[in-house]
């Protein structure tokens, strides 16, 4: 234990830097195994997490027999302010467009505004609660997580100099798989994040990520308010009644427009579309509301930092998660 704390001590450290490429052997295997450090934490913190998770997941509400119900967990892994307003916002976002009051439960990037800590822990008995409520042959999970990335490790949990983690692509669908969660939306708000395509995606399945396997995202710069993915998937996008399919080719097209007016390297965003998934969107689609909602926060390209360096590319391109 002691090897694979002084490992994700070690790979986290550098994610004060620009995102991290490569990881050995080793990180893979850890992050497969879903390896999460807390350290220093005092005993109330952790009655103070289990309280609130309880408290969020009593609160959700049973699914309607008959019906195709949207059960919504959205969470933010890492303490950067950028990761708590985008799932914040996400969160109520998805629970309007997917008429899912009383059945989301928003994890915090940094245990704030009364909800549970966005870790890989907190996450697994979240999904777990959600299943149980849920009638697996009818209802659809909504997943929407935002952090940092790295290939292969995939989802970067970081608190502080206290709580250190990771979820990787074959990790969570393994969760999702395991607790039998056929139907499911997964966005996933992160560097390198198509590497979660191949292990999430199914016939039953749609997968929308920030990039390719290869990429790298943008935006999350301190001060923003919303990544790239974000802003353009969720804040221009999802609160509007467009049908998903064409929100997020949208969004794709915005982004790419966006990374052109800083010369930055294309992220690509991933849409995986299964063939049976249009059984359960066409009846969750019927309840999205008519009216959009108006975009909150700062739009993402307007950071001071991609302003400053919108004629150095090299530069503007350390900003990427």
């Amino acid at each position: 234990m002691q090897y694979w704390l002084f490992r994700i001590l070690s790979y986290l450290a550098l994610l004060l830097g620009p995102s991290v490429q490569a990881q050995s052997t080793e990180d893979i295997i850890a992050a497969d195994k879903g390896v999460t450090s807390e350290r220093g934490r005092e005993a109330g913190w952790y009655l103070d997490q289990h309280q609130r998770l309880s408290k969020a997941i009593t609160a959700i509400k049973p699914q309607t027999p008959g019906k195709v119900d949207a059960y919504i967990l959205v969470a933010g892994l890492d303490a950067d302010p950028v990761f708590q307003s985008e799932s914040q916002e996400t969160a109520r976002v998805l629970t309007r467009r997917y008429n899912a009051d009383g059945r989301t439960i928003w994890l915090a990037a940094a245990s704030q505004n009364g909800a549970a800590q966005g870790s890989p822990t907190n996450i697994n008995i979240a999904l777990a609660a959600l299943a149980a409520k849920m009638d697996l042959s009818e209802d659809v999970l909504i997943l929407y997580t935002t952090s940092h990335g790295s290939r292969k490790i995939g989802i970067v949990y970081q608190d502080g100099r206290q709580g250190f983690g990771m979820i990787a692509p074959r990790r969570l669908g393994q969760i999702l798989n395991d607790l039998g969660i056929k139907r499911r939306l997964v966005m996933i708000s992160a560097c390198y994040s198509g590497e979660f395509v191949p292990f999430v995606a199914s016939a039953d399945s749609i997968v929308i990520t920030a990039a390719s396997p290869i990429r790298t995202s943008f935006g999350c710069t301190p001060g923003n308010d919303w990544t790239f993915f974000g802003d353009a998937l969720v804040n221009h996008g999802l609160r509007t009644p467009k049908p998903l399919a064409n929100v997020a080719s949208d969004a794709a097209a915005l982004i790419n427009s966006w990374e052109k007016s800083f010369n930055l390297e294309p992220s690509e965003p991933q849409v995986s579309i299964g063939a049976n998934s249009n059984l359960w969107l066409a009846e969750l689609e019927k309840a999205v509301p008519a009216e959009a909602t108006k975009k909150v926060g700062k739009p993402a390209i307007e950071s001071e930092a991609f302003a400053e360096n919108a004629a150095k590319p090299a530069k503007a391109a350390t900003e990427s998660k």
